[in-house]
């Protein structure tokens, strides 16, 4: 679980980070899942956004993908998802205690 100052200090590192996958009109799927885990283990910070044509909620898609990759939520904010997950073998981000 990530403290108050841990979010802050991530969500000011994905402030430049562009969206690397985008959740359409039909959710999200295994196949998504398990791009964002390949993914999220080389970088430890990502950036997912839900397109417009999409039905759900973009709180409820971050808490699903959070959940279904092993991650941690950092911050949903408008339709864009903010996760990290700390890598095993690519450690690059040092969080403050």
């Amino acid at each position: 679980m990530l403290t108050g100052k841990q979010k802050r200090y991530l969500r000011a590192m994905a402030h430049s980070l562009q969206p690397i996958f985008q959740v359409g009109k039909g959710g999200t799927n295994d196949h998504l899942v398990r791009h964002i885990e390949e993914a999220i283990e080389v970088r430890e910070l990502i950036k997912v956004s839900v397109l417009n044509n999409c039905a759900d909620d973009a709180k409820e898609i971050g808490v699903e993908l959070a959940e279904q990759s092993s991650s941690e939520l950092v911050q949903v904010i408008g339709k864009t998802i903010i996760l990290y997950k700390p890598s095993q073998n690519h450690r690059q981000i040092e969080l403050p205690n």
